[in-house]
């Protein structure tokens, strides 16, 4: 599993990470961005692109230990 966090205080809800990996991320009805804490191994690519893509540095992958 990928582990997701994001910065509440960080993210202004541009929406790149909906773009990047919509299966993770979201815009709901007041465009405020919402997400799945854990992904499917199978989006690591997409949430990484997210990371990369966010211009307030929100969102953040979590190590396993």
């Amino acid at each position: 599993m990928v582990k997701i966090q994001v910065d509440r205080t960080q993210c202004q809800n541009f929406g790149s990470c909906v773009i990047e990996a919509p299966n993770v991320f979201s815009l709901n009805a007041n465009d405020e961005m919402e997400y799945t804490p854990e992904a499917d191994d199978s989006e690591l690519d997409n949430v990484e692109a997210a990371v990369d893509v966010c211009p307030m540095q929100a969102i953040a992958l979590v190590l396993r230990s």
